[in-house]
């Protein structure tokens, strides 16, 4: 299936799940990243979920990081440019939610993206290949593309993979893992 269709397909799907499933399927997420070698590492970028599309409640994964004592930081989006301002998550940080229902930093300690070692990646679908399907703007691969060549890119899917996705260009960057409730896929080879 082409990017198109994913979409399509993987909305319709998270759309019938419940909210009990969301969290249910959540914390499965999160407590498989717990088996991951990444706790070493100090800067976390984490996506603030959008309830309203039935992302991945990572509230969860939130609190582990805090409470292993790592630093956290969020996005602010760039409609002008398609790209994301990052910013560290403190007790201090005011979250308010955009028009698109994302909650983002009102500002705050900017991060420089070389300085991110892990990053949390939303998505709507994935391949065995490790190719992702987002929402169409470019927002992670443009951010991506500007952090370190050897930061984790870890995507959270509710699903299974797809076996390919058809239409992937150069500018699409892949995940090295991708934890879903059932299952730790590894494409770094």
């Amino acid at each position: 299936m082409n990017k198109q269709e994913l979409r399509a397909k993987y909305k319709t799907l998270r759309n019938s799940l419940s909210e009990d499933e969301v969290n249910e399927k959540s914390m499965k997420i999160a407590n498989n990243l717990l088996e991951l070698p990444i706790w070493e590492k100090s800067f976390f970028h984490l996506f603030l979920s959008i309830q309203k599309q039935k992302e991945i409640n990572t509230e969860f994964i939130l609190h582990i990081l805090q409470g292993k004592d790592k630093n956290v930081v969020v996005s602010k989006s760039n409609f002008r440019n398609n790209t994301l301002e990052n910013f560290l998550l403190t007790d201090a940080t005011v979250l308010k939610v955009n028009s698109l229902g994302i909650p983002e930093p009102d500002g705050g300690i900017p991060i420089p993206n070389e300085h991110i070692e892990v990053v949390f990646i939303p998505l709507l679908a994935f391949d065995l290949l490790g190719n992702r399907v987002g929402y169409g703007k470019g927002f992670y691969d443009r951010f991506l593309a500007s952090c370190k060549p050897e930061t984790l890119k870890i995507g959270l899917s509710f699903f299974t993979a797809e076996e390919q996705i058809e239409g992937i260009i150069p500018e699409d960057i892949r995940l090295d893992l991708c934890v879903t409730p059932l299952k730790t896929y590894n494409f770094e080879g």
